[in-house]
């Protein structure tokens, strides 16, 4: 578990989604150094999100850094082979409605991504595909792209209120709360 308060999967959002503003605020190369050197700043940001002091950005914000982010694949860096990825996979079907859903089937669920990435990545939720794509790496959710997490977290949010999931624990049964949780809607 990233932090004695985070106790369910609204929390593990908020959460990482707070160590991604203080990457971004303080340059942090990753959400190992942001966490480490402004551990302050992520529980401060952490308690407004989920006291709803503070709010995240509208997903708008993400799509126009999108639009203006270099031509690569959002994982790998590749510039070539390029297509539209879908962050949370638009084959999820928690219910019936996935399949037209705004939150999964729209523009701001999508980054550019290479050919084999957006292979390899498929239909597993970002963290489990950080999680193959760097095994050796314990903290691999540290250095997930800042853009594909935020819209990642602003997208599975709703997939987890819509699975009624927002407000309970470990969802894998492995016994503790990790970001692999916050996946475990996708299988």
């Amino acid at each position: 578990m990233p932090d004695r308060d985070v106790q369910t999967i609204q929390d593990l959002i908020f959460y990482q989604y707070a160590k991604v503003i203080t990457r971004r605020a303080f340059a942090a190369e990753d959400g190992t150094e942001a966490k480490r050197k402004h551990y302050g700043f992520v529980k401060e940001t952490f308690r407004k999100l989920k006291s709803g002091a503070i709010s995240w950005s509208d997903i708008t914000r993400e799509d126009w850094q999108l639009v203006d982010s270099d031509k690569k694949c959002i994982y790998c860096g590749y510039e070539l082979d390029l297509h539209r990825e879908h962050v949370v996979p638009k084959s999820l079907r928690i219910k019936p409605d996935c399949e037209s859903c705004d939150a999964i089937q729209s523009i701001h669920n999508q980054v550019m991504a290479c050919g084999p990435c957006n292979s390899l990545k498929g239909t597993k939720g970002l963290y489990e595909f950080y999680k193959g794509k760097m095994p050796t790496q314990k903290k691999f959710y540290d250095f997930i792209p800042p853009l594909a997490e935020k819209k990642y977290l602003k997208t599975i949010i709703e997939c987890h209120g819509c699975a009624e999931t927002l407000y309970k624990g470990d969802l894998d049964g492995d016994g503790v709360l990790t970001v692999l949780d916050i996946d475990s809607i996708l299988g």
